[in-house]
């Protein structure tokens, strides 16, 4: 299952890695280049167009649309290794087990994977039965929901995620980021001096506590855009209420 909005770029890739697989749920919320055309060229692919209704609620609804019970959870831009295909081809559960599989992203920018800034060791639950589990309701870093008593596997190989190809994306993101976090009643609306401290905060936590600065310049990229993304999200919060 994959939700896709203007993926063109890395779209293809991501599909010719699951071409032996069953059904490939695609959803398209708003594509405007060209997604459609690429997702029409793979005969396993089951293309839905909608809404786009926050992260968390878009993936619910892309679930529903699947056929299968087990659901495999990909972003449009990240593509799992044939270890981790075949890793995943020979995971048995039984039909009443309470498992989900979480699975290791690597994270790439502008061609060479990140390990530290935040980036590095980044295990995420991508597979689950959708009468047990499903992604939550936050609007922006979805999750799937998994209770206690939940048992998860960890399977060999990686999801290679081309999370940033060029560096232009990073404002796309953070303006359509902030955008939907800014709309949300729930974030507190702050002085602009502790805007500007949280701000401050955020790169700091990145690049020094999160050691950024051992990615090089791409840690230093990293730490900026999410001073960048804490300070447009509470400024626009703030906004509203003027």
């Amino acid at each position: 299952m994959i939700i896709t909005r203007n993926a063109s770029a890395t779209l293809g890739r991501t599909l010719d890695s699951l071409e032996a697989l069953g059904e490939v749920v695609v959803y398209d919320n708003g594509s405007i280049d060209g997604t459609l055309e690429i997702a029409r060229r793979y005969a396993n692919v089951s293309l839905h167009q909608g809404d786009f209704l926050g992260f968390g609620p878009t993936k619910r609804h892309a679930v529903s649309l699947a056929r299968n019970e087990w659901i495999v959870s990909l972003d449009a831009d990240e593509a799992p290794t044939s270890r981790w295909l075949e890793a995943l081809d020979g995971w048995l559960p039984t039909a009443d087990a309470d498992q989900v599989v979480e699975v290791r992203r690597e994270n790439w920018l502008l061609g060479k994977p990140v390990h530290y800034s935040g980036w590095g060791n980044d295990w995420l639950v991508r597979v689950f039965h959708r009468r047990r589990h499903n992604f939550n309701d936050a609007m922006v870093h979805e999750s799937v929901k998994v209770a206690k008593s939940t048992s998860v596997v960890r399977l060999g190989g990686c999801l290679e995620h081309l999370a940033v190809t060029e560096l232009g994306q990073f404002l796309d993101k953070i303006n359509r980021y902030s955008d939907i976090r800014a709309k949300s009643d729930a974030l507190r609306v702050y002085p602009v001096a502790v805007i500007l401290l949280k701000s401050m905060f955020a790169f700091l936590r990145t690049y020094l506590l999160k050691r950024g600065f051992l990615d090089g310049w791409r840690g230093l990229v990293i730490a900026v855009a999410n001073a960048n993304g804490v300070f447009w999200k509470y400024m626009k919060r703030r906004v509203r209420d003027i």
